[in-house]
Order: C-alpha cells, then structure tokens, then sequence
C-alpha cells in the first residue's frame, strides 16, 4: 500500500545498529578491532550485548555487510569529529571576491591587497574583479595595469589560474593559494604593537605622565591645576594676595 504523504525521515543514509541491521549474517569486528569471522545476526547482537556494547553496520554494501561491537555513542561522537577535522582543511572550496577600480587609490589598493593576501594565506581562493565605468572602457589598458600589478605583488603567497579576461565590462581572474610549504608567511600575522617591560603598550597611556601633561594644564608657577578648562589660569593675582594668605 502506497503512503499518501511522503515519509517525514531524512533522506541521509543513517547508520544501523543492533535489530535495524537487515543481512542474516554479518562479518564482525570485535572492539579491539579483531576480526571474530562471519556470525548469524542475533548471535553477533548477543556478542555485542553481553560486552555492554552495540552493534554497528559500517560497511553495508560489503558481503556480507561488516559491523562492528562498539559504544554506538563513541561512535558517533567519533564520526563527527573526524567530519569537523575534514572541513577544516575545505577553505581552498571557498571563493572569496575582491573588488578593483581602474583610478582606485594607492591606500585603497594596499587595503585590498592586505586582504587578498589573508585570504590566500587561509587556503582560499580569491576572485578578483575589476570594473570599468562609464569612459572607462576606453582606457581598458589602465585596467590592465591594476591587475597585473595585484598577480605581482600576491606572487609569493598565490598564482592566477588564467590570464585575466575581459567579460562585459569588467575583468576578472581567480586567484589560487600556493602549497604551504612554497607559500610565504602572512606578513600581518601576530603584528602587534610595541610594548614595554611592564606590559603596557609604549606610548602616552590613559596613565603615564605624558596623559597627565597633556591632560592638566600649567599654572603660572609651574604647578598643575585640579581642572582641565581653569577659568582662573589666565587672571593675574592680587598684589595682596600672597601677604593675605
């Protein structure tokens, strides 16, 4: 009988364990990796149960299928960390774009570069696009010139898979990451600045004398005033002032 709704169950291939395992006879892997040979399906769970433990299907296409007598919660946990360790090694898959102009700034241009070069030193790839405006089009070989100059200065750390091309009214070139062992450290990578002995960055700090100075205005016999703004700083005292106090 055919079901009038589709199945709610994910489509993935789930693991089975224990009674859902379908094969009547099953290579069996004990939990020090021993091979225990071909078992009928309940005497492989029997196995399985008396050591507190489950029995995994790991191979189902295999014949017979290969199961393994281990803690199904291990097991998963395991599985999944062995996922995370892959896609961290999966950012040359990521493609991360960067965009030029033709009159783009000497500032603005070492700003992208800056990040052209982290994104290749994290093993990704970078596509690179230029667009050209308006007149722009004429002038194509100052383009040209703009990317050209990016594919140099990004050598040591990437290469471009293909000259740059011209498609519609912008050009564009996809940057791939150099091997680890070819490619250049990040030269921004652990850039910190200076700091002194006692841990403090050098430099005029919220505590140092050179705040105070600057933070404290100077009277007419040297000393600090209490108030930043002294609206009596500039006022000339009294003759007899100095004798009265």
């Amino acid at each position: 009988m055919s079901r009038p709704y589709p199945s709610r169950s994910p489509q993935t291939a789930l693991v089975r364990i224990n009674g859902k395992i379908r094969a009547r006879e099953v290579r069996v892997i004990g939990p020090d990796n021993q091979q225990l040979g071909i078992l009928p399906l309940h005497e492989a769970i029997n196995l399985a149960r008396s050591k507190h433990m489950d029995l995994v299907e790991v191979a189902p296409n295999a014949t017979p299928p290969v199961c393994r007598v281990v803690d199904y919660g291990k097991f998963r946990y395991e599985q999944a960390k062995r996922e995370k360790e892959s896609k961290k090694h999966q950012h040359a898959n990521r493609v991360k774009e960067i965009q030029l102009s033709p009159s783009i700034d000497p500032h603005d241009f070492g700003v992208k570069l800056g990040h052209t070069v982290d994104f290749l030193c994290d093993d990704m790839k970078v596509k690179v696009t230029l667009r050209f405006r308006g007149r722009e089009m004429a002038h194509q070989e100052f383009g040209m010139q703009v990317v050209e100059k990016l594919i140099k200065e990004i050598t040591p750390y990437g290469h471009p898979d293909a000259p740059p091309k011209l498609v519609g009214r912008g050009l564009n070139v996809m940057l791939s990451p150099l091997p680890r062992t070819r490619r250049a450290k990040n030269p921004r990578a652990g850039a910190e600045a200076p700091k002194d002995q006692g841990g403090q960055k050098s430099g005029a700090g919220p505590g140092s004398k050179e705040s105070a100075a600057l933070i404290l205005p100077r009277t007419s016999e040297g000393e600090s005033s209490g108030f930043t703004n002294n609206p009596f700083a500039q006022l000339d005292a009294p003759v007899g002032s100095q004798s009265a106090a």
